[in-house]
């Protein structure tokens, strides 16, 4: 009788006792579980180990990308030159602002934006470029930067997928104005949802902490036995000190994460090397690689439905990131938005495919991946 396999998941959470520990401190305080003291602490150790001056905490990554706009003063009348080739989040966060989102070209080897298509689609309405860094390395930041200073635009880094990852030794979140990180179940640190809004800009930072509190001028509102002042028009995206107290002790071992999952990509990479049709994503040179997803690039000939299903009888998992592209989703084909043409994004869309990754995969699953891709496109 054949012995069913248990399954390999797309991801699981790294945790320990001290997430547990953090979750019963901040629990059992049986007070400040809105504006508590992990909420602080989270931010500082963010801060340390990003070296920037500010990181402000925020209930999701997609709100941490509304906030860093918002703080740009990006609204009604503007564009923001985005991927499409990115989780939707990315070009909705613009339309919250009322801004108009515009798509641009990916280039092949990165999947970030194509820098040559970015200088095509800029306009005088033209305020922010928001790349982003595609599954855990970076996009070609330093020619994006260097447009953005060229023609005095914001540059709004969408480092959600990459924590932790460099170029020429920068960690990623740290060459624009702002940046947006997440803390979705499923990133490097997890906090189940959450994000940060990352700048080294004063002035930014003090935006964010008004818009996320309501306008309010001081964030002890609990502390305090008046109603507050309320200076400008915000709403309510805090995170809680729970999540945050799960995010402290994530960020303990953070290294130990990140070597986890290269450790694993670079097993998964090596036994690829040798099998025709795909292509593993790998970073360009002088960046890292912080593989909070692991994917791969199927040649035309393979077919991907056939791959997904080999895999799903070995009961392995495997998610396409990200097809449609934006730009072919329901909501953005019906919209007004102006679609360019995007030869780049549609044929990667259609070609890439992730599959199992965290810091805890074993020899074996790693094996047993490797021998039903080998088995689909073969």
């Amino acid at each position: 009788m054949e012995v069913k396999q248990e399954p390999i998941p797309l991801f699981e959470i790294d945790w320990d006792q001290s997430d547990i520990s953090n979750a019963i401190e901040s629990i059992t305080r049986g007070s400040y579980w809105a504006k508590g003291p992990f909420v602080s602490e989270f931010e500082s150790r963010l801060e340390k180990v990003l070296d920037v001056k500010n990181a402000l905490v925020v209930n999701s990554g997609t709100t941490a990308l509304v906030a860093a706009l918002k703080a740009l003063g990006i609204g009604r009348g503007d564009e923001v030159i985005v991927p499409s080739f990115t989780f939707i989040a990315t070009a909705n966060a613009v339309r919250l602002v009322e801004a108009e989102p515009v798509f641009a070209d990916i280039e092949p080897n990165t999947y970030g934006l194509d820098p040559n298509h970015v200088r095509t689609q800029i306009t005088d309405d033209t305020a922010a470029i928001l790349p982003v860094h595609c599954y855990g390395t970076s996009c070609q930041i330093d020619e994006l930067c260097e447009i953005a200073d060229e023609h005095d635009l914001s540059l709004v880094e969408d480092a959600a997928e990459a924590l932790g990852a460099e170029f020429r030794g920068q960690k990623l979140g740290t060459f624009g104005d702002v940046a947006a990180l997440s803390f979705c179940q499923n990133k490097i640190v997890a906090t189940g949802e959450g994000g940060a809004v990352i700048t080294d800009d004063d002035d930014l930072a003090r935006r964010v902490r008004l818009y996320r509190s309501h306008g309010r001028t001081s964030e002890n509102y609990f502390d305090s036995s008046t109603s507050g002042q309320y200076i400008d028009v915000g709403t309510n995206i805090r995170m809680g000190d729970l999540p945050a107290a799960i995010g402290c002790s994530q960020m303990d071992r953070l290294d130990d994460l990140i070597t986890g999952r290269q450790q694993a990509a670079s097993r998964l990479t090596e036994s690829f090397r040798e099998i025709q049709g795909l292509q593993p994503h790998t970073p360009m040179e002088e960046a890292t690689h912080v593989y909070q997803l692991y994917t791969i690039e199927l040649e035309s000939r393979i077919n991907r439905s056939n791959v997904i299903d080999t895999l799903a009888e070995h009961e392995i998992a495997s998610k396409i990131y990200w097809d449609p592209a934006i730009h072919e989703t329901s909501y953005y084909r019906k919209s007004k938005t102006k679609i360019p043409t995007l030869p780049v994004t549609e044929d990667i869309s259609r070609r890439v495919l992730s599959l199992p990754m965290h810091p805890n995969l074993s020899p074996y699953e790693i094996a047993r991946i490797v021998d039903a891709v080998t088995e689909a496109v073969h």
